[in-house]
């Protein structure tokens, strides 16, 4: 199991948010890990068709290139008046910048042109990889779904969180704290973010879903 390694696991991102919450969800396992930005790791070029298969290429190489075992994640918005963009492309629509003030700008305007009115359903989605140096890569995925709102509410979360309002909800989850976001009930039940529920059959599998005592 991945508890026995001691930590030497890294996690395989360039995006400080991402990798705040991964340590945030691996910390309670008494696994500490380093960022591939952390070790000087290029990002590879992510051609995958899907969440699962872009997860897949950068914990690979991240392994492959540090020579220890590599988390990566790889998640986005899917709006289903848009056919499921920007979905893989979520961190694109953001641009070099990462500008997603206006990347969430321009699914409004998408929605707009396309003459749609709401309520937006649209979900998030994360997949999980966990990838050996040179060996097996297994891959986890959640999904959180909800409705899109406008103007973005909330400065809590990061990219498309201000404009996300998940089913149940009144707050978007900008407006939500990390810990409620991202946190892993103790009752086994489902966490509310995608990257909580993949986190969680990712743990049930490879930490064997005991918290570090």
């Amino acid at each position: 199991m991945l508890a026995k390694l001691q930590g030497q696991l890294v996690i395989a991102t360039h995006n400080s948010g991402k990798l705040k919450e991964m340590r945030e969800l691996l910390t309670p396992y008494g696994v500490a890990a380093v960022s591939a930005s952390e070790l000087g790791l290029p990002e590879p070029d992510e051609t995958g068709a899907s969440f699962i298969e872009n997860a897949e290429i950068k914990a690979r190489a991240a392994a492959d290139q540090a020579n220890i075992p590599a988390l990566s994640d790889d998640s986005g918005l899917c709006v289903d008046a848009l056919d499921g963009a920007p979905g893989i492309s979520s961190a694109r629509w953001a641009g070099e910048s990462r500008d997603f003030e206006a990347a969430m700008e321009k699914i409004e305007t998408s929605l707009s042109a396309a003459g749609v009115t709401p309520p937006f359903n649209a979900h998030f989605a994360c997949a999980l990889a966990l990838a050996f140096p040179h060996g097996e890569v297994r891959s986890f995925e959640g999904k959180v779904f909800g409705e899109l709102v406008f103007p973005p509410r909330g400065t809590l979360g990061f990219g498309y969180d201000p404009i996300f309002l998940p089913n149940g909800f009144s707050r978007t989850f900008g407006e939500i704290a990390p810990q409620e976001k991202h946190g892993i009930p103790a009752d086994g039940s489902p966490g509310l973010s995608h990257r909580a529920r993949a986190f969680q059959i990712f743990a049930k599998a490879c930490l064997g879903g005991q918290l570090a005592r």
